[in-house]
């Protein structure tokens, strides 16, 4: 194929934030957010580089310093200022494929999930940073809306996602069934897609992403968020779910190993109690590792020991994401891996 789209678990050079402004939505507990990223990015850096879009030259004198106090190599920390609306960097940074055995990173148009919210900023993220010199890799505008928590790939051309999000009329509505599938074996290599009907989580804003509900851990195997709480409003659709996650087949037919993530207690907006949509789904694979969300609940050990069954061969780090989760996502919404060979010369991995 032309391209292929690389899946999650491919050898990285980085993982890319964007850091939350002052004057953001984050605003009122900035503090206790800043402390989740700044735990996320001590945790990578044990692995890989972390590149980091701040708002001004001020913000990155402070985060060098912060970082510099909790013992992160200055080698390993790239940071660049570049305006931004939010911190979603999973849906406005690039989407990386391999094309004659080099990556390209793809620059889809980014729309605030659908118009919700103001994104003009964080559509001109990847552009910008291309424009700084941020990237070794190629970097190709699409007109295509799509965010990178949509979709979810086994590297061997399935894509799985939602109908609720890639076929949503806010999205791409010039754009039938058949139409995205053509723009994704296009611009990804994509022979398969393994389409989503049912599934959702209350307090979500994108439609349903994948990375909410169900993904890939290696090319056999799907993890994806079960509900067992008949009492729960969620029980029905993602029982729903289940079955048609059960269905699937791998391209030589055979099922996949499914392996099904605790279900958390009802996570509650602290102030007006609106429900959030807490999910362990929301894992982050990286070299050697795979960081995972946990809400102090009961559930975070299960969900911590059923990954580490899928992933044996890599370290589990825990993150805490309930200041995350209060703006309705979670770590893997929060980050955008880069494969090996994006970065900079400068910027290469030390081997």
């Amino acid at each position: 194929m032309a391209n292929r789209l690389f899946p999650e678990w491919h050898p990285q050079d980085a993982i890319q934030l964007t850091w939350p402004r002052p004057d953001s939505d984050w605003s009122g507990f900035l503090e206790r957010i800043e402390a989740t990223l700044e735990a996320m990015v001590v945790a990578i850096v044990r692995y890989q580089h972390v590149m980091i879009g701040v708002a001004d030259s001020e913000t990155r004198h402070r985060l060098g310093e912060t970082f510099r106090h909790l013992g992160v190599p200055e080698s390993r920390l790239h940071l660049h200022v570049v305006a931004a609306d939010d911190s979603w960097c999973r849906d406005h940074g690039p989407i990386a494929v391999e094309r004659h055995g080099h990556p390209v990173l793809l620059d889809f148009a980014f729309t605030g999930w659908g118009g919700k919210f103001p994104a003009d900023r964080d559509n001109a993220i990847t552009r910008t940073l291309a424009e700084q010199g941020a990237y070794r890799a190629p970097v190709e505008t699409h007109a295509m809306v799509l965010e990178g928590g949509a979709i979810d790939t086994d590297g061997l051309g399935t894509l799985l996602t939602t109908e609720a999000c890639l076929l949503n009329p806010n999205r791409n509505p010039g754009l039938s069934r058949e139409a995205v599938e053509t723009e994704l074996h296009q611009l990804m290599g994509i022979e398969r897609v393994l389409w989503l009907r049912h599934g959702h989580l209350e307090g979500d804003d994108t439609d349903s992403h994948v990375d909410t509900l169900a993904r890939f851990c290696d090319p056999q195997t799907i993890a994806y968020v079960r509900c067992d709480d008949r009492d729960d409003p969620h029980y029905s659709a993602l029982q729903a779910m289940e079955q048609e996650i059960q269905e699937f087949r791998q391209a030589d037919g055979m099922p996949y190993h499914l392996v099904p993530l605790p279900w958390p207690r009802a996570c509650r907006d602290p102030e007006d109690g609106h429900r959030l949509p807490a999910t362990y789904a929301n894992f982050l694979i990286i070299n050697g590792a795979v960081l995972v969300p946990t809400y102090g609940d009961a559930a975070d050990s299960q969900a911590l020991a059923t990954l580490g069954s899928a992933f044996p061969d890599r370290d589990i780090v825990p993150i805490d994401c309930r200041s995350a989760i209060r703006q309705h996502g979670s770590l893997h919404c929060l980050t955008m891996q880069l494969p090996r060979g994006s970065l900079t010369a400068s910027s290469a991995i030390e081997e």
